[in-house]
């Protein structure tokens, strides 16, 4: 069979250097007659499974796909706009973004590439990769951050910083309302508790612990938001131990205690319908 050749351009005469310059001169006036953001913004809008975000110097939502909306349950862009990490994400969660902005926004690097906790179409924790780029204005300055987020491909969640911990965070996603222990879950992943811990932190940045945490506290918090369960019966169905230790670890990953946030998120106690289950977020 003979081999494929590779498309290429057709060859043209060498071009001079006045002429790249001539059209790179012509390339930045087409540019400036578009409208660059919502214009990139709807093409990333076309991209299945892909979530597109901008941020001001100080953090302030600028921009975000429809279906990054879609997940944080917004309708409309004037519900978003101007919110910060810290509006629209447990603390825990906020805190790791914007360090990672402030990294940006600092000069430090150009682009940061990470792998955090969030949630899926179906509302429960997951992972997924976040990349972020800084974002300069036409004098070269700093003028923000941009970024996308999407949940890692198949063949992705094969590379080393996947396998070591793909199926131990598949059994937490799904049975973190049991009482499950960390030394179990090592054993069913053939692994070590020391080794288990290590891998964890090398693709996740935190231990299989904590991961297990946020997993109870991001459920805990559909609950608060969604339903009008008690904080006793939350504590069951997230696997926390008594309410005591529901509401320590809920203070320390949220910045707020489970009723305070139950307040901030307008849950009514006559609300009727959905007790007991959480309603899925929009696709």
């Amino acid at each position: 069979m003979p081999k494929a050749t590779l498309l290429r351009p057709f060859s043209g005469p060498e071009r001079s250097t006045a002429e790249i310059k001539r059209w790179r001169q012509r390339r930045e006036a087409w540019t400036r007659k578009i409208q660059h953001a919502e214009f990139f913004l709807q093409l990333f809008e076309q991209i299945p499974g892909v979530h597109f975000f901008a941020k001001d110097r100080d953090g302030h939502l600028m921009y975000a796909s429809r279906g990054l909306l879609d997940r944080y349950g917004f309708e409309e862009e004037q519900e978003f706009l101007g919110r910060t990490d810290y509006d629209i994400n447990p603390g825990c969660m906020a805190e790791a973004y914007v360090a990672d902005d402030r990294r940006i926004l600092g000069g430090e690097v150009d682009a940061v590439e990470r792998i955090e906790l969030w949630w899926d179409r179906q509302g429960m924790p997951d992972w997924f990769l976040v990349s972020k780029r800084v974002v300069r204005d036409r004098e070269g300055r700093i003028h923000g951050v941009a970024g996308v987020l999407r949940r890692p491909q198949d063949f992705e969640r094969s590379l080393p910083v996947f396998e070591g911990v793909s199926k131990a965070v598949e059994i937490i996603r799904h049975k973190f309302a049991d009482g499950i222990r960390i030394a179990d879950v090592a054993r069913q992943c053939g692994r070590s508790l020391r080794q288990l811990q290590r891998q964890f932190h090398s693709a996740l940045g935190l231990s299989p612990q904590d991961f297990l945490t946020r997993t109870r506290v991001l459920a805990a918090m559909r609950f608060l938001e969604e339903t009008v369960l008690s904080c006793a019966e939350i504590t069951v169905r997230c696997g926390f131990v008594d309410p005591s230790a529901f509401s320590a670890h809920f203070l320390h990953w949220v910045g707020a205690t489970p009723m305070e946030y139950r307040r901030r998120s307008g849950i009514q106690k006559t609300k009727g319908p959905g007790r007991g289950k959480p309603r899925t977020r929009p696709e």
